[in-house]
């Protein structure tokens, strides 16, 4: 049956992409989950998978199971946006604060990507953008702020973030530029592995050298 073409209008105006329990396709058929607003049109069709799964991408099946750490001081769209995650198939860690982000940040095992407001008390986006690239972690940040002139972005990127996204946003762009990110820390960790293998493999040639006179 096919779903009701009327119930899925996004909304307009300022609050576009963020009304989204209002903006999800309504099916009648029995038995398919909710489908993330990428993948709507393909449900049903027999060479599609599931629903539920993530969109194929080597990059963003290697870093599913690792957390995404969601700082928002604004308790609604920290639901929002932890919702989206979660239903997109990744952990959300959320924190309502700069101090909260850090602490997720440092612990073992830690989030590979964040997603921070700017404006938050006590410590906000930026600080935790500096601090972050201080510590020398590798963290995708992603900034979600009202903040959008460009002075603003020139700003937030210049204090270590990689991605910078303007609220109102579109959930469709943001899970773009959050598999961008994967996509980023996938060839990271390549190009570190392959470091790793050429500096073992210069000191067995450094050790062959000593013990075979030339």
């Amino acid at each position: 049956m096919a779903a009701p073409q009327a119930e899925y209008e996004l909304p307009s105006g300022k609050a576009r992409g963020m009304l989204f329990p209002e903006t999800h396709r309504m099916l009648n058929t029995k038995g398919i989950p909710f489908s993330p607003p990428w993948q709507t049109s393909d449900v049903g069709k027999p060479d599609q998978p599931k629903a539920t799964q993530l969109d194929a991408c080597r990059a963003v099946a290697c870093f599913a199971q690792m957390p995404i750490v969601i700082a928002e001081d604004d308790l609604v769209s920290r639901t929002l946006i932890s919702n989206l995650i979660e239903k997109w198939g990744f952990k959300a860690v959320v924190a309502q604060d700069g101090h909260e982000a850090m602490k997720a940040l440092r612990a073992e095992q830690g989030p590979a990507l964040a997603i921070l407001d700017w404006m938050m008390p006590d410590m906000d986006g930026l600080q935790v953008c500096r601090r972050i690239r201080e510590s020398g972690k590798m963290v995708y940040v992603i900034m979600l702020t009202s903040r959008g002139t460009k002075e603003n972005i020139v700003e937030g990127l210049h204090a270590g973030a990689d991605d910078y996204l303007i609220k109102p946003f579109d959930k469709n762009e943001l899970l773009a530029r959050i598999q961008v990110g994967f996509r980023i820390l996938e060839l990271h960790e390549v190009l570190a592995a392959r470091v790793k293998e050429l500096e073992e493999a210069g000191v067995e040639i450094g050790d062959l050298k000593l013990r075979i006179p030339l």
